[in-house]
C-alpha cells in the first residue's frame, strides 16, 4: 500500500486529508455481555436518532474522524455504525478484536491464537458482519490486575494479525504494571510497539511509566478528557504537559472515551446520559494553551499523531 491511509467504514482515506481526529470514543456499547439474548441488538435508525446530534456538534468543532472502540464482547454493531457513517461527514473507524475476560463470546473462549488471528485478519481485509465495511484496527482489553491467560492469548493473536495486515493494536489497560506486562508480551510476539496504543494511560499516576512506554515506542493515550466524574481534569492536564516536557509529544493521543447509545437502557441512553465529543476543543486545548503548549504541538497531538497511530497497512 503506497499512500498512507486510515481504514474507515466507508473506505480507505488518505491521512493527509484529515484534521482533528478522536482516537478513542464510543458510538454504541452494550455491557450486558455476549450471552444476553438481546446483546447488541438495536434499530440503526434509533441509534442515529440518539448519536447523530453529537457527531453534528463535533464536526463544526473541527473533528474529522472518530475511532469507535467497542469490539466483540461489549457490543460492536457494524450495521449500526455503518448507518451512522452514511449520515455524517465524520469518518468512523471500527474495530475487530475482543474485550476482556468476562466479556469474551463463548465461541472464542477456547480457540487458539491462530484461529483468532485469522478471524481478525478477515474482518480487517474482507469485511465485518456482511456490511461490506472493513475493521480499521484491532481492539483488545486486559483485566485490571493484568492479563489472564486468555487475555495473553488475545494479545499474541492481535500481534499476529497486526503483523499480517499492518493494523494497529489498541488495548484497554488499567495502570502501568499491566501495560509493562502486555508490552513485553506483544514485543515477544514480534510486534513493533509503534503499532500499539496504551488505552487509558491516565490510570497510571507515575509519569515515569508514561515516559518508559513512549521510549519503548508505544502510543500513550490520555482519554478521559471532559470526564470530570472519572478523572480529575487538572491531573490529566499535568500528566499530558509532563510527557510533552519530557520530549514525547509525538507519542501522545488525546480523546474523551465518550458517548454512547446503549441498548437495553431507556431510550438507548446510558445511565449518566450521553457525553459528547467537544470537550477536547472547548476545554482541554485552551487549558494546554494556558500552560504554554505551542499550537504546533497541539496540532501534533490532535491531527498528526492519531493519523499516524491508525495508519493502516
Amino acid at each position: 500500500m503506497d499512500a498512507k491511509v486510515i481504514r474507515t467504514l466507508k473506505g480507505d482515506v488518505p491521512i493527509e486529508s484529515l484534521g482533528l481526529m478522536l482516537p478513542h470514543e464510543h458510538l454504541f456499547v452494550d455491557f450486558r455481555g455476549p450471552d444476553d439474548p438481546q446483546y447488541a441488538v438495536a434499530d440503526p435508525e434509533d441509534v442515529a436518532r440518539v448519536m447523530l446530534p453529537y457527531l453534528d456538534a463535533a464536526y463544526p468543532a473541527g473533528v474529522t474522524a472518530v475511532v469507535d472502540c467497542a469490539p466483540a464482547g461489549v457490543g460492536r454493531n457494524a450495521v449500526a455504525l455503518r448507518h451512522l457513517a452514511e449520515e455524517t461527514p465524520i469518518h468512523i473507524i471500527a474495530p475487530t478484536g475482543v474485550y476482556k475476560e468476562g466479556f469474551i463470546p463463548t465461541a472464542l473462549l477456547d480457540v487458539d491464537e491462530a484461529y483468532l488471528a485469522d478471524l481478525w485478519v478477515r474482518e480487517l481485509t474482507d469485511g465485518m458482519d456482511g456490511t461490506g465495511s472493513y475493521a480499521g484496527f484491532i481492539k483488545v482489553a486486559l483485566s485490571d490486575d493484568g492479563p489472564t491467560p486468555r487475555e495473553a492469548r488475545n494479545l499474541r493473536a492481535a500481534a499476529a494479525a497486526s503483523l499480517r495486515t499492518g493494523a494497529t493494536v489498541a488495548s484497554h489497560t488499567i495502570g502501568g504494571a499491566a501495560a509493562r506486562e502486555e508490552m513485553d508480551i506483544l514485543e515477544g510476539a514480534g510486534l513493533d510497539l509503534r503499532r500499539f496504543i496504551w488505552v487509558h494511560a491516565q490510570t497510571e499516576p507515575d509519569g515515569a511509566v508514561h515516559i518508559e512506554a513512549a521510549r519503548r515506542g508505544a502510543w500513550v493515550e490520555f482519554d478521559a478528557i471532559g470526564a470530570d466524574k472519572w478523572h480529575p481534569q487538572a491531573a490529566l492536564l499535568d500528566a499530558v504537559v509532563a510527557l510533552i516536557e519530557a520530549g514525547y509529544a509525538d507519542h501522545i493521543l488525546l480523546s474523551h472515551d465518550a458517548g454512547w447509545y446503549e441498548p437495553g437502557q431507556p431510550g438507548g441512553l446510558p445511565r449518566d446520559g450521553v457525553r459528547g465529543y467537544t470537550a477536547l476543543v472547548e476545554q482541554f486545548i485552551p487549558a494546554l494553551c494556558g500552560r504554554g503548549v505551542p499550537e504546533a504541538t497541539i496540532r501534533q497531538m490532535t491531527v498528526t499523531n492519531p493519523a499516524r497511530a491508525y495508519t493502516f497497512g
